[in-house]
């Protein structure tokens, strides 16, 4: 990456994809904000064979793998033993992300594919794997909470460590072997290869890091946000979480701060050295929410896991966890689909026919 220019590729994909298209963009003023992967901590097998919850795309082979499970499972002759495999659903990680896809995959399963696959009744669960306690950042009353919904939900909670992945099974650190026929790994975030390629100071973890300004120290007219960055130890901020809101506010407060450096006669390159910033980032939390199925959430409304305030759980922290979901929907237009979307499924149940 040279200083005032960004060095671009264009990503296709496909049997037919054209041939990648290079290209150069000239920046006064650089925002990095690239996200993070998931973390696989090294383990091998996690990239062939797991499937991870960030993208679109994952949501849609989760469902491609599950239903085609499904019907497999339903093919005459088939041993006890792979059909119990087929239908066996793995989460690693006890985070929000892997609660609340355990949660909903029990859910579906109770709720819409027992009732048409009547064969994978006694059959298909799910086991949500998790090294530590599950949501770890929620207050304990909520934890204990979700571990005896998720286990009435028919959700199995496995205390262990991956070792290693294969094609059908995953091995533990005590040698236990659990095969599988679906295996979402939820275990959080890190930086990418391409953040940890950039020639940028770093944050503890690996983040490019950044001052209070949100600007990266030593290099004059770049700005980063979200997962990709963090506080450099010069700081003595602690790390920001990998939220959503995180991001969030941090894209708000450098729109206003860019527009003031516009003001000033900053906006061009290597012009903002003399121009006051004002006020720096502060981040304060707003709190944790977490769905665990059964129309019944986690609402967690502390600062941190030290401080007091309020947390609720059951069906009005549910209700409040999706009036929440629909106020960061971008348009009324997106609001207005997703609710009937919500309300359509409430009524007739998920669609489970394969696309």
């Amino acid at each position: 990456m040279n200083m005032k220019s960004v060095h671009c590729e264009s990503v296709t994909e496909g049997a037919q994809a054209p041939d990648p298209w290079r290209f150069t963009v000239s920046y006064d003023k650089l925002v990095i904000a690239l996200g993070a992967q998931p973390t696989t901590f090294g383990i091998h097998g996690v990239y062939e064979h797991a499937i991870f919850l960030r993208e679109v795309y994952h949501a849609q082979e989760i469902r491609r793998k599950l239903l085609l499970n499904l019907m497999m499972s339903d093919v005459p002759g088939i041993e006890e033993e792979e059909k119990q495999r087929l239908l066996h659903c793995v989460v690693v990680g006890g985070g929000p992300t892997g609660v609340e896809f355990s949660g909903e995959l029990s859910d579906f399963i109770v709720r819409d594919v027992r009732q048409r696959y009547a064969h994978v009744k006694d059959y298909i669960h799910v086991t949500l794997i998790e090294a530590n306690e599950i949501l770890s950042s929620f207050d304990v009353r909520l934890r204990q909470y979700a571990t005896n919904q998720l286990t009435k939900s028919g959700v199995r909670l496995v205390r262990g460590i991956v070792k290693d992945v294969e094609e059908k099974k995953i091995i533990l650190n005590d040698g236990t072997e659990v095969p599988y026929g679906l295996l979402v790994w939820s275990t959080g975030v890190g930086p990418s290869a391409i953040i940890r390629s950039l020639d940028l100071p770093k944050a503890p973890g690996g983040r490019i890091g950044i001052d209070e300004w949100l600007r990266v120290p030593t290099v004059e007219d770049i700005f980063s946000i979200g997962d990709c960055s963090g506080f450099v130890e010069s700081t003595g901020k602690t790390p920001l979480p990998a939220l959503a809101q995180v991001a969030e506010r941090q894209g708000k407060y450098l729109g206003i701060l860019l527009n003031k450096i516009g003001k000033a006669n900053g906006g061009r390159a290597n012009s903002a050295k003399d121009v006051d910033f004002g006020d720096q980032f502060v981040y304060k939390h707003m709190g944790s929410m977490a769905s665990i199925g059964s129309y019944k959430a986690l609402v967690d409304l502390r600062q941190n896991k030290e401080g007091k305030g309020l947390s609720l759980a059951g069906f009005v922290s549910w209700f409040i966890w999706r009036s929440a979901y629909l106020t960061r929907v971008i348009s009324w237009r997106n609001r207005f689909y997703v609710a009937i979307n919500w309300a359509t499924t409430l009524v007739f149940g998920r669609d489970i026919s394969r696309i």
